[in-house]
């Protein structure tokens, strides 16, 4: 008999690896995937937006520089902090509050467009997470999502590291929200309409090495993956990460650039 999933207990594994290096360093450089979801939605003046898991605010820049009145949550006050401090430094207007995916506290039907890039695909409780963004985007509003695929560079790094840092047995893998089949299931009832485009970033370092050494120190879940492991077993990441980055690099010899997909996703609230 399987063992029920404790979701309380993996959110808390989950909020402290997003808050331990500073995933600001990583989010930062993926700006454009907030930018490009942004029109893809067709964000207009004055509409409320809702960012969800918003990171250190890629998504709710991208929104209030295009006029919208936004709120930006996470349930990592660290990150929103930085995304605060990116927000004074443009002049920009935005609420920002600390929340969790998975119980939104706004009321129903509260914001025109709810967008989250490669945020609340990590909700522990998928279809409640789901569920919620529909509940708080009025009908015929949009919810905008960029997440990564099962194939592309990202879910194939994080498939690795579940390798060598098992999951929970029943928790689902992040990468479900990058199959447009799945995403069909998770809001089935309430879509009127769903948009898919595949894209790519291309994450661009020095080396191989240069990507470790810094998601190593700043990307949570790679941070906390090197630091449950004893030296032997993280050497072992360590060469299966190069391995994979080095496979993937399209730049020669000389740089590191990976081009890693995702899946831009606009759901037209039935």
């Amino acid at each position: 008999m399987s063992t029920p999933l404790d979701t309380n207990a993996l959110k808390a594994r989950q909020q402290a690896a997003w808050a331990s290096g500073d995933y600001a360093v990583i989010g930062t450089t993926l700006q454009l995937v907030g930018e490009r979801l942004a029109e893809a939605c067709d964000l207009r003046w004055d509409e409320q937006v809702l960012d969800v898991a918003a990171g250190n605010g890629n998504a709710t820049l991208a929104a209030a520089r295009r006029g919208c009145r936004v709120t930006s949550t996470d349930y990592v006050p660290e990150l929103l902090k930085r995304g605060e401090e990116r927000a004074r430094a443009e002049h920009l207007n935005v609420l920002f509050q600390a929340a969790d995916a998975e119980a939104l506290p706004f009321a129903d039907g509260t914001f025109d467009a709810v967008l989250s890039t490669f945020g609340v695909m990590f909700a522990p409780d998928q279809a409640q997470a789901a569920r919620e963004l529909v509940r708080v985007c009025r009908p015929g509003g949009r919810i905008g999502l960029a997440n990564w695929t099962p194939q592309g560079f990202v879910g194939l790094m994080f498939k690795m590291l579940s390798r060598h840092v098992p999951p929970p047995p029943a928790a689902l893998p992040p990468s479900r929200w990058g199959d447009e089949e799945q995403l069909r299931v998770m809001f089935e009832g309430a879509l009127g309409e769903l948009k898919v485009s595949r894209q790519q970033f291309n994450f661009r370092y020095r080396s191989a090495a240069h990507f470790i050494e810094v998601f190593r120190t700043w990307y949570g879940p790679v941070h906390k993956a090197f630091a449950s492991l004893e030296p032997e077993a993280a050497s072992a990441l360590e060469r299966d990460l190069t391995q994979l980055l080095e496979e993937n690099n399209v730049a020669g010899p000389s740089s590191l650039v990976v081009p890693s997909e995702y899946i831009e996703v606009v759901v037209i609230r039935g």
